[in-house]
């Protein structure tokens, strides 16, 4: 009984000390739902601060962002809720919803930085495309950009293995 006890606390801790068990790392879900809060914080700054070099005829492109916004509220709020319940899990508890409002914030700082570096109409002329492109996109196409960008790079925390 005594080596069956120990062989079990030996294979716990195997387990507990594999990366996938590791605490902190990300599900391929949270990579993605990371990853689609990036890309909808962006896309927010952009339309915000680009509206006013929409192209005539165009529909303005801070309401492009709304519309995608509303028309991918599921997407957008499955995301949020996938890092509320990482933080959550991870010893958050009560804090998990304000560290997914400092998440999305990091995210739109760090464009408004990129903004800050550069002249306005350089800033829109290389970032508001992707308001259109993205007003374009099915939920599909957006959770598979999001997905397709949760490879390790850019993200808060490792993937789990």
């Amino acid at each position: 009984m005594k080596k069956i006890s120990l062989l079990l606390f030996v294979a716990l801790l195997i387990v507990m000390s594999s990366p996938s068990w590791a605490a902190g790392c990300y599900s391929a879900a949270e990579a993605e739902a990371e990853q689609g809060i990036r890309i909808h914080s962006e896309l927010m700054v952009i339309g915000l601060n680009c509206q006013h070099m929409t192209p005539r005829g165009w529909t303005n492109f801070y309401q492009q962002y709304r519309e995608i916004t509303n028309r991918h509220a599921g997407l957008f709020s499955g995301y949020e809720q996938t890092m509320v319940n990482y933080f959550k899990r991870n010893g958050s508890g009560g804090g998990a919803e304000r560290k997914v409002h400092d998440m999305r914030t990091s995210f739109s700082n760090k464009v408004s930085a990129d903004i800050a570096r550069m002249r306005p109409d350089v800033f829109c002329a290389t970032y508001s495309p992707r308001i259109p492109q993205t007003a374009k996109m099915s939920r599909g196409e957006i959770q598979q950009w999001a997905a397709s960008t949760a490879t390790g790079q850019r993200l808060s925390k490792p993937l789990c293995r």
